[in-house]
């Protein structure tokens, strides 16, 4: 069989393993480097209770993700608004401040990464700060309905733990500033209506509400693209 011949099985095989894989595993993606069991289900809390923190998170359909960026540019478009004069113009951004950012393998792999919202926030527990006596809040924390990290700068000491932690434990979210170390580019999920979803040309993103990670959740972006390698293109 010839080269050319073989790289065509491969694509075959490919598009009929996700295909498989999708309708056997009732709907799994492969996302950030994991994979994770939709649940759509959306918890109320009781009337008397307060707002619970409901876990939810971006997910990538790598089958139909080409590596085009528009999620970069819509994300810091509505995140990091570019300003002239003190005034910020809406619709445009530096998709360098991003918060989900792809990165491109070779060969041809692209694997997008944010936030994955973890319910067990390792950064969250590698802040050193003492939690505040009132709010129990470390510099790092959540509060909300939505999953996502907030940062005290008043109290954040810039020590960079949280993005080490993020880095060796899931897959390298937190970008540390240039000038202060304090933690940035955090997902917000755009308060509920993630505009890189909205807008991906190849519906590749998804947002998942209540969703049960998998077997590969939490891989570093080497790791999700050597797997994704290996089913595309073959082991070496």
């Amino acid at each position: 069989m010839s080269s050319k011949e073989l790289k065509a099985l491969r694509r075959t095989d490919r598009r009929e393993f996700l295909k498989t894989a999708a309708a056997g595993m009732g709907g799994v993606l492969l996302a950030d480097g994991f994979l994770v069991r939709a649940v759509y289900a959306r918890t109320s809390p009781a009337q008397d209770q307060p707002e619970k923190t409901v876990f939810s998170l971006i997910v990538v359909d790598f089958n139909k993700c080409t590596g085009c960026r528009t999620c970069e540019t819509v994300c810091s478009s509505f995140n990091a608004r570019a300003a002239v004069d003190g005034k910020e113009l809406p619709g445009l951004g530096n998709p360098a401040l991003s918060n989900i950012r792809v990165y491109p393998y070779n060969p041809d792999v692209d694997i997008p990464v944010t936030c994955l919202m973890c319910e067990d926030a390792p950064c969250i527990e590698a802040c050193p700060v003492e939690p505040d006596p009132r709010t129990k809040h470390r510099a790092l924390y959540r509060e909300g309905k939505l999953p996502i990290l907030h940062n005290d700068l008043a109290r954040c000491i810039g020590c960079g733990s949280c993005a080490e932690a993020c880095s060796t434990k899931r897959v390298g979210a937190i970008i540390p500033n240039r000038g202060t170390n304090k933690p940035e580019r955090t997902c917000t999920l755009c308060s509920g209506d993630p505009q890189c979803v909205k807008y991906c040309p190849n519906g590749a993103l998804s947002y998942i509400v209540e969703s049960t990670p998998g077997q590969h959740y939490g891989i570093s972006r080497d790791a999700a693209a050597k797997t994704l390698t290996e089913l595309w293109y073959g082991k070496e």
